[in-house]
């Protein structure tokens, strides 16, 4: 039996960075991207992006909000928060806005908030409103007035320049049959193309070895298999 020699790797922090530079244009995400970087130019003063988990929903609120100098909060942080303070402008980013539960007065006086005082918003959902399960209908209402940039799920070919950039990023030499077989089979989700490249890159570190598709094949049978 052979035993896999092991070294304890250091646990260097590698935040995603989401600056414009990093984003990675696609058939699937470009016309949200145009809107987003349009702005002020929108059709209407709030704009819902809306996209799956993983799609980069939180990439291109970052971009818009850097660009507006927008406030930024969350769907599920609208209770007890101070609604005249997020109004006051110049911009205001309400991130994972269907997650806005018990808190649909607050959601729906903040949009009166920023109507009253002309401050533009963006709220990345992962859905229309119309699937939130709102009981407020003078709220959904109001959200369904709002303009709609829509996300696709990443493509293999957006999944494979990500994965590229991010073992770049981490200054990994990966040959492109690894990064095919994972974009292939990953999920189509870009989260999951920063977990497998930040499991890898520890895995590879903690073996003393390079990232090979049968370390690849390896993690991500171990996750399927993970209950």
């Amino acid at each position: 039996m052979t035993t896999v020699s092991r070294q304890l790797p250091l646990q260097w922090p590698h935040a995603a960075s989401f600056a414009r530079e990093d984003f990675l244009a696609a058939p699937e995400n470009v016309e949200a991207l145009r809107l987003i970087e349009s702005w002020p130019k929108w059709p209407s003063p709030t704009l819902l992006l809306i996209g799956p988990k993983g799609s980069g929903k939180s990439h291109l609120g970052a971009i818009w909000a850097a660009q507006a100098q927008a406030r930024e909060t969350r769907g599920d942080a609208l209770r007890g928060a101070d609604l005249v303070s997020l109004a006051s402008g110049p911009a205001l980013l309400i991130d994972d806005v269907d997650r806005v539960g018990s808190a649909e007065a607050e959601l729906f006086h903040l949009l009166n908030l920023l109507k009253e005082h002309a401050v533009g918003a963006l709220m990345t959902a992962s859905s229309p409103p119309d699937a939130w399960g709102l009981r407020t209908a003078d709220l959904l209402s109001r959200l369904r007035l709002a303009p709609i940039a829509r996300l696709g799920a990443p493509e293999p070919d957006l999944l494979r320049a990500v994965l590229f950039k991010l073992f770049s990023d981490r200054q990994l030499v990966v040959e492109p049959p690894v990064v095919n077989y994972l974009a292939m089979r990953l999920e189509r989700s870009l989260d999951a193309a920063r977990a497998i490249v930040e499991a890898l890159d520890r895995e590879a570190l903690a073996r003393g070895k390079a990232v090979t598709r049968a370390l690849a094949a390896e993690l991500l049978r171990d996750d399927i298999d993970t209950p």
